[in-house]
């Protein structure tokens, strides 16, 4: 406790600065996400709050973040559609998938997992900030021209028909649930059917419309209609703001220029009475749980969400644990990652308890902490407390924001997201790959092919595929690496300094193969051709293991075989130097002894060298 407050001025200084850069942001996450600027609020008050408090990174800020709300945004799309296009009949399911995310991350911390996230490749992490990036820009496109796929009344007639049907599908599916049967009694059908008014087929159609338009690919297939039915006033909004954050920020960045614009275009906006269309209202009074998450909850339940909650949760790791380096680097500390990963969890569980969309650790947020004087956790839960406070005295001041001034502030995030660094890089890479006959970098394919998959089909598997395709060349780099180093040539490889002293009539009766790195799947294919390549006179094969610090289970029973094969061919196998690794590995199928008696086992060449003098007149 005593620590907690050992900076206060300084920490009250950051959490309030860190907390009023972060209004406009969960705002905008919020309506972004589909759910509305309350459940980014939500998201805000309490992952910063909580995060901050049972957290591995004491200067961190979190909340809701670019990259979570953008695969957030995707998850709510999808289970809303499930549900015939009622938020509130989805929402459970929504907020149960956030919820799970939560507790993956307390596992993964509580297993260890953080201290290896800093694994994943760059080309993975930079094809996918560059793909939020480009999401969030044409995403944004239509609520910046003041578009809306619900208010576009001829748009919204196309779906007239698919409507119709759907509402009859659903009046059969509920029948079959109440186990009425249709052909016995039909007219039952009909009485429901003739109940449908046509402000029920409306709300359908809308919501249909409203799916049709969604993500990057609806973005762009509805890109003329958004042309057509430009809202000048909601583009001069959204334009407006989008002047003032980069304009602002050249005059100061002690003060946060998203706030300032937010608080001048929408104070502009209400002084002249222009006729704009407002964000959702945001409730008033503390944000009460949403219980509704745990009724029916069972494994079968949560089932369909494992794998999405899984990619959430890892997403809400890599994002926290990049941003808590951010902070080491200009703090000149150590986080603790597994601790990171169990406080993030915590936080994004009790924001979908309350109803808030997830997020991670927010560099931006942590950086203007962090300069401000935050120091120590304290920061952070002075800032989910600010937000607390704002939403609750000023809810009803919040609610007359202009939605296309949030529309603005996220297109700077989706300009601020992209990695240029990455691709600035794209022509000087290394072209080290062929395909199709043409030289690729495989960092810049890599990159390409996340980004690519990202902006255009799922974020989740586009990320998934990056890590595979980057394991696959790493691991055939590797191999190619470790066949050059060691060609299976018999006595041709360079001797090494002890082997200078074989005398010439020794020569003829051994064969040395040195491995000269791990020995893997990756590597095993020119090692297969060892056996084949023995000469007849050699009677004595000496493997010399001093560089081989690795095997896994490929290399061990590739290893295996080809010992069987030169017994069965009365050869003498010797190992030379075995590392620990490797031989408790022979010693687990008992390679060791059984095969390779200790008495063939030799701690360096010279015992060895000494042992073949003794023994090459055996046959």
């Amino acid at each position: 406790m005593k620590n907690l407050f050992s900076n206060l001025r300084g920490d009250l200084f950051g959490g309030i600065t860190a907390g009023i850069v972060a209004l406009p942001l969960a705002l905008a996450f919020g309506v972004s996400s589909g759910l509305g600027p309350d459940a980014g609020l939500y998201g805000a008050i309490f992952i910063s709050f909580f995060a901050a408090l049972f957290g591995g990174t004491p200067t961190q800020i979190s909340g809701p973040t670019a990259p979570m709300t953008a695969v957030s945004m995707v998850i709510i799309a999808g289970i809303i559609a499930a549900n015939d296009g009622d938020v509130n009949k989805a929402l459970p399911s929504i907020l149960l998938v956030f919820l799970l995310a939560g507790i993956i991350q307390i596992g993964l911390g509580f297993a260890g997992i953080g201290k290896y996230i800093r694994y994943i490749p760059y080309p993975v992490v930079s094809g996918f900030m560059t793909a939020i990036g480009v999401i969030i820009l044409i995403t944004q496109i239509g609520p910046s021209l003041g578009y809306n796929p619900k208010q576009d009344t001829e748009f919204v007639q196309q779906f007239k028909p698919e409507a119709e049907e759907r509402i009859l599908e659903n009046i059969l599916k509920d029948e079959v649930k109440e186990d009425i049967l249709v052909l016995e009694d039909f007219e039952k059908t009909i009485e429901r059917a003739n109940k449908v008014s046509q402000a029920d087929i409306l709300r359908e159609s809308q919501t249909l419309a409203a799916k049709e338009a969604s993500g990057v690919l609806g973005s762009i297939k509805v890109l003329p209609r958004m042309l057509k039915n430009i809202n000048w006033l909601e583009l001069g909004l959204s334009l407006v703001t989008i002047f003032i954050i980069f304009g602002f920020k050249r005059i100061t960045t002690k003060i946060p220029s998203t706030l300032v614009a937010l608080v001048v275009v929408t104070g502009g906006a209400v002084a002249l009475g222009l006729d704009y269309n407002p964000i959702r209202e945001i409730p008033s009074g503390f944000p009460m749980p949403n219980l509704e998450i745990f009724s029916g909850f069972s494994i079968g339940a949560i089932t369909p969400y494992i794998f999405t909650a899984i990619a959430l949760a890892l997403l809400g790791a890599i994002d926290s644990l990049l941003t808590s380096v951010v902070a080491d680097n200009m703090t000149k500390t150590k986080h603790k990652p597994n601790k990171e990963l169990v406080g993030q969890g915590i936080g994004n569980s009790i924001a979908a308890i309350f109803g808030g969309i997830p997020g991670a650790g927010a560099t931006i947020r942590t950086v203007v902490n962090i300069n401000s004087g935050g120091k120590t956790k304290l920061s952070g839960m002075i800032a989910g407390v600010l937000l607390l406070v704002i939403m609750l005295g000023f809810s009803s001041v919040a609610s007359k924001i202009p939605a296309a001034v949030l529309a603005g502030i996220l297109v700077t995030v989706g300009i601020g997201v992209m990695d240029y660094k990455g691709l600035k890089a794209i022509p000087s890479m290394p072209k080290d790959i062929k395909i199709a006959g043409i030289k690729l970098s495989s960092e810049v394919l890599i990159m390409i092919v996340v980004l690519v998959l990202s902006s255009l089909w799922d974020l989740v598997y586009a990320v998934g595929i990056g890590l595979v395709i980057a394991s696959l060349m790493f691991m055939k780099k590797i191999g190619d690496l470790t066949a050059q180093r060691s060609d299976v040539k018999p006595l041709k490889e360079e001797p090494w300094a002890d082997e200078v002293g074989i005398t010439a009539g020794l020569k003829e009766k051994v064969f040395i193969k040195h491995i000269k790195g791990p020995l893997f799947f990756g590597s095993t294919s020119e090692f297969q051709q060892l056996a084949k390549q023995i000469p007849a006179t050699a009677s004595m094969i000496v493997i010399r293991m001093d560089r081989m610090q690795y095997i896994d289970q490929s290399g061990l029973y590739t290893l295996e075989d080809i010992i069987v094969d030169l017994k069965k061919a009365d050869k003498n196998v010797l190992f030379v130097d075995v590392q620990k690794q490797p031989r408790y590995m022979m010693e687990r199928i008992d390679m060791i002894p059984d095969l390779i008696g200790e008495d063939c086992i030799f701690d360096d060449f010279k015992s060895c060298l000494e042992w073949m003098k003794e023994h090459k007149d055996d046959k």
